[in-house]
């Protein structure tokens, strides 16, 4: 299971329903939520309520690159189409789509705790 404390669940959850994951409406009051992934991985949040319930020194971190999800896209096009979508709807983006020298159109947008969120799919063959 990957773990993620957070400091608004509603906020959170609608970022991860707009990537697709399948997250009922009524979970944005819980203080904690799971989903299952396809293959059977589970993703949950805690609020950081939560978290200092059972460990009362708990502090959020700081600084950036302490948790990157990446999700795969279908295409090239899919990865831009998600990054606008996100972006329109006023998440913010951190790297703008791009054709990465590793193969993939790559983009990174930032979810309600400000953790990056990778988008990615293979490159589109040259022609």
């Amino acid at each position: 299971m990957i773990g993620m404390v957070v400091s608004d669940m509603a906020a959170s959850l609608a970022f991860y329903r707009r990537l697709g994951l399948d997250v009922p409406a009524e979970a944005d009051t819980l203080p904690h939520v799971e989903a299952t992934l396809p293959g059977g991985l589970r993703i949950g949040w805690d609020t950081e309520e939560t978290v200092r319930s059972f460990d009362p020194s708990w502090t959020p971190p700081s600084g950036d690159g302490r948790r990157d999800l990446a999700f795969l896209c279908d295409s090239p096009a899919e990865v831009d189409a998600v990054y606008d979508d996100l972006t329109r709807a006023g998440y913010r983006g951190h790297l703008k789509p791009w054709d990465a020298f590793w193969g993939q159109r790559y983009a990174v947008v930032l979810d309600p705790d400000g953790c990056g969120v990778s988008l990615f799919a293979p490159a589109a063959p040259p022609e």
